[in-house]
């Protein structure tokens, strides 16, 4: 899977089942202040992560993710 196609999946889970404009899905934005993502949506996003690429987030290693960058990396560490 390419880079391309993780972060165009992760931004359409976000829109699709967090309801996020797709203009605020920038790689900068960060998850907890921009995005408004709270410990319970981590949960989901752990889910939907498992589902959509195969694997289950750690919540020790989600700690160091702090920008939709990140996230993007973190995924594509685990599926590249």
């Amino acid at each position: 899977m390419t880079k391309q196609e993780i972060i165009e999946k992760v931004n359409a889970l976000l829109v699709d089942e967090f309801e996020m404009e797709a203009a605020m899905l920038t790689p900068e934005a960060t998850l907890k202040n921009d995005l408004e993502i709270d410990s319970l949506d981590f949960v989901d996003i752990v889910v939907l992560v498992d589902r959509e690429f195969g694997f289950k987030p750690k919540a020790e290693e989600l700690k160091n993710v702090k920008t939709l960058q990140d996230f993007y990396d973190y995924i594509e560490t685990h599926v590249g």
